[in-house]
């Protein structure tokens, strides 16, 4: 080809130089944020900062590129984690990125640079533990801990001490206590066409993480989890789920027995409360407010119900004496 440019009299296309201070953004998906590790390769550059667009904030100096979401290349990224790196790195590569933290497509980027020079994939050959447990970032507990033997110990995982891994790790862990807050406080409602309804506003977007482990409780029911924040939906029909992005959740009305299947859980909430052990401190500690708003049995228990009032007379007497 370059035989015939020349014929022609046109001149060779030089391929760009990479940019010493330069940033990649993103769209703020996993698919993008693969694209702009491809593009990181492709280029030969070094980003100082891969970021989500919308919570981009240029350095002084810094140029930056706007790397448009690319299915194939994602794709690619995807399959050389798992080859060169193992199953166990490319799901903390996905759990990582779904943290709303802004350094988050950073902190990814850095640990697959690392991740894929090292070529150390996590290998649980001979390990008896395979059966039950789920990789070494399936726990918030330190890799050791987890029992894992044999080659196991030299994946890149465990560099806990490398600036490129530590950080991940605290995002994973961060991502999976948010999942674990979901999976105890959604509270679903039924509507009229059949489909059960939850909304949430964590932290991360985590429905994705969610929508496995509710589909083998509800195998079936149709429901639909949408998170607020995010505006992400997670629709599951009955035998596969799909994600879907919506700024709106247009929903029929309550099913008609709805309202009472509503108040008799609030009566069951109060009616097991211990009035002697109200600790709201405690509450707050192990149920963020935060999530309030979304929790059914939560909603008579803000501040100005009759508990609060309650609470608030107990506390008067203890001063007065």
């Amino acid at each position: 080809m370059s035989g015939d440019m020349a014929e022609a009299g046109s001149t060779p296309i030089t391929p760009e130089e990479p940019l010493p201070d330069v940033a990649y953004a993103y769209d703020g998906t996993l698919e993008g944020l693969l694209s702009a590790v491809f593009e990181a390769y492709v280029r030969r550059e070094d980003p100082q900062d891969v970021t989500a667009q919308a919570a981009l904030q240029p350095r002084l100096g810094q140029t930056v590129r706007f790397v448009e979401t690319d299915m194939e290349r994602a794709v690619r990224v995807q399959r050389g984690i798992k080859r060169v790196c193992g199953h166990a790195a490319y799901d903390a590569v996905m759990r990582a990125s779904l943290s709303d933290d802004p350094s988050a497509g950073t902190v990814v980027y850095r640990f697959v640079r690392y991740a894929m020079a090292a070529k150390r994939p996590h290998d649980c050959t001979g390990c008896r533990r395979r059966g039950s447990c789920s990789g070494p970032m399936a726990s918030s507990q330190p890799t050791d801990s987890l029992g894992c033997s044999g080659k196991a110990r030299g994946s890149v995982l465990n560099d806990l001490a490398h600036p490129a891994v530590e950080p991940l790790h605290r995002l994973v862990r961060s991502v999976g206590n948010e999942r674990h807050h979901m999976v105890q406080f959604l509270r679903f409602e039924h509507l009229e066409n059949g489909v059960w309804l939850a909304r949430c506003n964590p932290k991360a977007s985590v429905v994705p993480l969610l929508m496995d482990w509710f589909a083998g409780r509800f195998n079936t029911q149709p429901f639909i989890i949408y998170d607020e924040v995010h505006h992400l939906a997670g629709v599951y029909e009955g035998r596969d789920w799909y994600l879907v992005r919506t700024d709106e959740l247009d929903v029929p009305d309550r099913a008609a027995e709805e309202n009472l299947m509503q108040a008799a859980w609030k009566r069951f909430y109060r009616t097991v409360a211990v009035e002697a052990r109200y600790n709201p401190e405690l509450r707050r500690q192990f149920m963020p407010k935060r999530l309030w708003k979304n929790i059914l049995e939560m909603h008579e228990d803000l501040p100005g119900t009759e508990l609060a009032r309650a609470a608030s007379l107990r506390t008067e007497r203890l001063w007065r004496g």
